[in-house]
């Protein structure tokens, strides 16, 4: 059995790294359709602390995840790249 590994998408919280699909901006019209509709059937987890989505987790069980982090600060950390897993949430609220 494959141990979980999780990663920081922001503010302490945390995926599993092996569970994401896609990590994409949630600037386009797709995007936002995706999201707005798993809002409506219950399926997003905001992970946002308040703060602009900057970055739409896809997860395999159909799970929406938004998160405050850019899409690529998460890439990072699921590549586990040294530099990524160093840096706190950073990022600057809007």
């Amino acid at each position: 059995m494959e141990a979980f590994r999780f990663i920081n998408i922001g503010f302490g919280n945390t995926v599993n790294a092996g569970k994401i699909i896609a990590i994409v901006s949630p600037d386009s019209a797709p995007v936002k359709r995706l999201v707005s509709k798993a809002r409506e059937d219950g399926r997003t987890v905001d992970a946002t602390q308040g703060r602009k989505t900057k970055a739409v987790l896809i997860m395999e069980n159909d799970r929406i995840i938004l998160s405050a982090l850019l899409p690529e600060t998460i890439r990072g950390r699921a590549q586990g790249t040294r530099e990524d897993m160093s840096r706190e949430d950073e990022e600057r609220p809007d």
